[in-house]
């Protein structure tokens, strides 16, 4: 039984996240629906992360089986023939890359890291073509001190400040690879890294950052909220439109 593995874009503005579900459309229905078109086979299709509803990705991998073996290059081009045609929006779900994997290889559980950004929009004119895909934010930020402030959640710690009351993993300690702060013209974007993360821990992170950028905390707030282990102590959670999964990581043998 041949396994293969994908990397998707998608826009997801339109959908309810990733996770399939009896109300509401999804990037992991869509894809399955498009598979079932391509070959007539019921199967699931495994993601590496579970993106909210309105959350984007770059480069979200996925992976899945049929019984009969196909070329990479004749999945990607008839499941995004099916895609173009049956997604709720013009090519909101894209198959970038396909190939033919190791049974072993598992999307979820054979990721080494994860790297999430989160892009924010510093202007005071509202947006005309990224509307639903950075969050807004009029006030100038202080792109240094929020860049500051950032370093005190890098390491290993206790996160249950940043973790969603929903979150389902079972420890709230995890370690963050690193997290950045820059700017670009008019556009701030926050970039995490670690090899797995809290259920909301970039949008908290995110929306406590701006806080920082704002004038409203400083990095030592940032410190004494991370300590408290206390969701009640973490600033507001960012929206879910500027966030992107953009980079999921393997063992080079994987």
């Amino acid at each position: 039984m041949p396994r293969y593995k994908l990397v998707v874009e998608y826009d997801g503005t339109a959908f309810s996240g990733w996770q399939r579900q009896d109300n509401g459309e999804t990037i992991q229905g869509v894809l399955e629906r498009a598979i079932h078109g391509f070959c007539g086979e019921e199967t699931t299709v495994v993601g590496a992360g579970r993106t909210d509803a309105g959350v984007h990705a770059l480069a979200q991998v996925a992976h899945f089986d049929l019984t009969r073996t196909h070329s990479p290059h004749t999945i990607r081009g008839a499941l995004n023939d099916h895609l173009r045609r049956n997604a709720p929006g013009p090519r909101q779900v894209v198959v970038v890359a396909a190939e033919e994997v190791a049974q072993d290889f598992h999307a979820r559980f054979s990721a080494t890291g994860r790297r999430y950004v989160y892009r924010i929009a510093n202007r005071v004119a509202p947006m005309a073509l990224d509307r639903d895909r950075v969050w807004h934010v009029l006030q100038p930020l202080d792109v240094v001190a929020m860049h500051g402030a950032a370093q005190r959640l890098v390491g290993k710690h206790d996160f249950t400040t940043f973790r969603s009351v929903q979150c389902q993993s079972p420890s709230p300690v995890k370690t963050l690879d690193s997290v950045t702060v820059t700017r670009v013209g008019e556009e701030v974007r926050i970039e995490a890294a670690a090899r797995s993360f809290l259920h909301n821990q970039v949008r908290a992170i995110s929306g406590t950052l701006v806080q920082v950028g704002e004038g409203k905390w400083s990095a030592d707030d940032v410190s004494a909220a991370l300590s408290a282990r206390d969701r009640a102590r973490c600033g507001p959670t960012a929206p879910p439109t500027g966030l992107y999964l953009a980079e999921v990581r393997y063992d080079p043998r994987s």
